[in-house]
């Protein structure tokens, strides 16, 4: 009896870990299972060499963005080209005029842009906050020039972004300036212009993509997915912006042909319609019209700067009001009567900037293009002597209109700088206002910036040696 209990016991014993040993193998059966599913999906995916390829995208936008990408490379990988310190003020943003500021900014040249720090670029990134950019400016069709007018600096040169940002950049050392210039310039010329920048090929790909089957298409796809009481809308817009586009077309299609039916400047003129205007006009013309050899206009503010300008600082530095400058110059092209003594005219700076843009404004300056070099040539002579008698001789030289003008205009600058101890205008100051406006080379090339050191010098000898080069009389 015992021994069938010992023998039942055992058996049980033997059963139970049958059962336990038959639940690991399950166990590890179902690992193995689930290994061997792992190694199955992943196989799906390795290739013969062991390495993963990334899954085909059959979606259209999707292969647009991957071509994107090689054909576009990010802004972070282009090279820096020059970098240095260079004083900037920054004048305009988004066409809107800001106050002048100038501020030592260190200035990091790449490929297609400018960045501007406050100090070396590796300082101010250490140094920089996370999230913060430094401010930068697209060279993608932008426009580079001196810009001797806008400031009383010497060596500043003016950069306008497609985006209406103005910038202007100044050394006092010519050789860096200059070389800053011929780098910016290059970058500028060797990026594609306007709607070909790579900033813009983005919107540019998605534009010449956007065919119109398959923009029907494409709504036609989201019709048949959307609900039925949304396809109304949808249609609704397809259509509404279908006729916008027809409208458009329209539109410019009668612009084009008012365009070309209007009738010519020439015509107006000769009809009356449109009077010969003062500003803009040849000088000669202007002269023509008012049987006189200078013009009414430059003698009326001459007259009023003399009566109550000479003491003023900063004459002729100091710019006025652009508006009430306009509105002059309106009233003068509109032959109304004008006095220069009237209230509105109090500011002296809206007279003379008036004069200078006069000036400006002649098609070709007061020194004629074509003597131009001569006058480089003339005052290039080492010694001043020879210097003088090769200038005068070429005024003498000058057409009549040219001549006299210029001589009324040297002979009231002179009287400018006899007041310089209260007026602060010395000959070299106005040497730097009216060199460049009234003294320029037909095709501006790389000399710019000798030819401004140029055009300076020959104001103020004009004005320093005024009596040996137009005689003592004065008008």
């Amino acid at each position: 009896m015992q021994k069938s209990t010992h023998s039942d016991a055992s058996v049980e014993t033997l059963n139970s870990t049958r059962q336990g040993t038959g639940a690991v193998q399950m166990r590890i059966k179902n690992a193995n299972s689930h290994h061997d599913r792992l190694s199955q999906s992943k196989s799906m995916i390795l290739t013969d060499v062991g390495k993963v390829t990334e899954p085909i995208s059959r979606h259209r936008r999707n292969h647009s963005q991957h071509i994107l990408k090689d054909v576009i490379p990010p802004l972070e990988q282009l090279m820096v080209e020059k970098e240095g310190y260079l004083q900037k003020a920054k004048i305009a943003d988004g066409g809107k005029k800001l106050r002048k500021n100038w501020s030592t900014s260190w200035i990091v040249l790449s490929s297609r842009k400018i960045e501007f720090y406050k100090e070396s670029k590796q300082q101010a990134l250490s140094n920089m906050k996370t999230g913060h950019k430094p401010e930068s400016v697209d060279l993608c069709g932008a426009h580079i020039e001196w810009a001797k007018e806008k400031s009383s600096r010497k060596n500043v040169f003016q950069i306008t972004t497609v985006s209406g940002n103005e910038f202007l950049l100044q050394s006092d050392v010519d050789f860096i300036i200059l070389d800053w210039f011929h780098a910016i310039k290059n970058a500028i010329d060797r990026l594609p212009k306007d709607s070909s920048c790579p900033s813009r090929n983005l919107e540019l790909f998605k534009i010449q993509r956007s065919s119109s089957t398959e923009l029907l298409s494409h709504y036609d796809s989201d019709i048949k997915e959307q609900k039925p009481e949304h396809r109304k809308s949808l249609m609704f817009r397809l259509h509404h912006s279908a006729s916008d586009t027809s409208d458009k077309n329209r539109v410019k299609s009668r612009l084009k042909k008012f365009i070309t039916r209007r009738p010519s400047l020439k015509t107006l003129q000769e009809k009356g319609l449109i009077k010969d205007q003062i500003f803009g006009s040849h000088l000669h013309k202007v002269c023509e019209r008012e049987n006189s050899t200078v013009p009414w206009f430059v003698k009326q503010c001459i007259e009023a700067v003399e009566k109550r300008g000479l003491d003023v600082d900063g004459i002729y530095r100091v710019s006025g009001n652009l508006a009430t400058i306009q509105k002059l110059r309106f009233i003068v092209n509109q032959e109304e009567k004008l006095n220069l003594d009237d209230s509105q005219w109090e500011d002296i700076h809206v007279v003379t900037g008036a004069l200078k843009m006069f000036f400006r404004e002649l098609p070709e300056p007061l020194f004629p293009y074509s003597f131009f070099e001569r006058f480089v040539e003339a005052i290039k002579k080492q010694d001043n002597n020879t210097r003088i008698e090769a200038v005068k001789s070429l005024v003498q030289k000058l057409p009549p209109p040219n001549r006299d003008t210029m001589k009324v205009l040297f002979g009231h600058l002179t009287k400018i700088v006899a007041k310089a101890s209260k007026n602060l205008m010395s000959t070299q100051s106005l040497g730097i206002v009216f060199g460049p406006t009234l003294l320029r080379a037909e095709n501006e090339t790389g000399n710019m910036a000798i030819h401004m050191v140029y055009q300076n010098q020959i104001a103020e000898l004009m004005l320093s040696e005024y009596s040996k080069i137009f005689g003592s009389e004065e008008d």
